[in-house]
């Protein structure tokens, strides 16, 4: 009866490092193409097309050129915000690609303070019902008290981008929305949970492309779903594998010699187009962590022919350098700290100490506005680490 894409948070925007941002891009335009070619009635896009509710001129630039070929191809693409792209105000760059005649928002309710009466976006007689996520997920209890405006004998397609009890592995952890709360509908476009979830006509689509550290690690790859309500199994998962992922993990104690162990350890691998994950975890109770020359293991990488290198080094700890201090003159306390932790702690670093603290004693000057100030603080601490 009906054949269409089902996407979800795609998160354009979102990673600070262009590599991995670029991948996420194409694994966008691989999903669009994809859409295409199987000729599907329509796209569903269930949330979080973006990862802020207002995105760079590139990003929309890039964004706008996936949507045109969609037009041209005479492919309509139906979209609900997420909670990334959400605005309380309701005015986000999703009403920008509205109004440009490439998507349409499905988001049409009216609340009479006892229900959220939705109604539908009717095409081909398919009827397509939507409610936007939201931050701190304060869509949960929107969507307990929904009710479709009607559409009897029509296949209902209902959009949300929010957590379902039956998906959620740890109950109390989010809050999430019972699913016989629900309206009825032929297929529940989800968005939201990063998860490869399918079950009765509930799916989640899953992210585009993996959005975090965390996510590469898991995921690998990103996906969406290809429908088709007259196959035999009408669910086909199209999966997104822009590069290969190698993950390394790393226990320093000795943070002088780290460097050169985990060029060792990358050596003995076949890096060429890889995306590198590196977590080092630990308690360095030699050197500190500046002595991980990470600039000198991205050398490593390159003329290893890896795509990109992405660190997590949140479980890497300094040990607590106990300091036993005899304050003779409070006045002179600054000065007596530095000099007994540079003798503790031998470093050509510690000739910086007090300058450092000089350029961070800096006061922000009347009518300077904070990002000015932060930007002056960056600046003077540059100059003493001669960046």
């Amino acid at each position: 009866m009906v054949k269409f894409a089902h996407m979800a948070d795609v998160h354009l925007g979102g990673w600070k490092q262009e590599p991995l941002q670029e991948l996420n891009f194409k694994a966008f335009e691989a999903a669009i193409d994809r859409s295409i070619k199987e000729r599907v009635d329509f796209v569903l896009i269930a949330g979080d097309l973006f990862d802020t509710a207002y995105p760079p001129i590139e990003t929309l630039k890039r964004s706008f050129f996936e949507f045109r070929k969609l037009k041209e191809a005479r492919i309509p693409c139906f979209i609900i915000a997420g909670s990334h792209d959400y605005s309380v105000s309701g005015k986000t760059f999703l009403d920008v690609l509205e109004k440009a005649g490439f998507c349409k928002n499905v988001a049409d309710f009216e609340d009479n303070g006892e229900k959220i009466i939705l109604n539908p976006t009717v095409y081909n007689g398919v009827a397509l019902y939507g409610y936007p996520g939201k931050r701190s997920g304060l869509e949960v209890p929107d969507l307990r008290r929904v009710k479709f405006n009607d559409t009897p004998g029509m296949f209902k397609i209902f959009m949300i981008h929010t957590a379902i009890d039956k998906a959620v592995s740890s109950p109390g952890v989010m809050d999430s929305v019972e699913t016989a709360l629900l309206p009825k509908a032929d297929y529940y476009a989800m968005g939201h949970l990063h998860i490869d979830y399918e079950m009765d006509n509930f799916v989640y689509a899953g992210p585009i492309f993996p959005n975090n550290f965390q996510e590469l690690e898991d995921l690998q790859k990103g996906r969406f779903y290809l429908v088709d309500t007259e196959a035999p199994n009408p669910l086909t998962k199209v999966d997104l594998k822009m590069k290969d992922i190698i993950s390394f993990e790393f226990r320093v104690t000795d943070a002088l010699r780290a460097t050169e162990t985990i060029i060792a350890e990358l050596d003995k691998k076949n890096l060429d187009d890889k995306i590198v994950l590196l977590r080092i975890r630990g308690e360095i109770e030699n050197g500190k962590t500046s002595d991980i020359k990470f600039n000198k293991i991205e050398e490593f990488l390159k003329q290893k022919n890896a795509y990109f290198m992405l660190r997590n080094t949140h479980d890497l700890n300094q040990k607590d350098v106990a300091l036993e201090i005899e304050v003779k003159d409070s006045e002179n306390i600054e000065d007596d700290t530095t000099e007994i932790y540079s003798e503790q702690n031998p470093s050509d670093f510690n000739g910086l100490i007090p300058l450092l603290l000089n350029s961070l004693s800096i006061e922000k000057q009347e009518g300077e506005t904070s990002e000015t100030f932060l930007n002056r603080l960056v600046a003077e601490t540059k100059k003493v680490l001669n960046f």
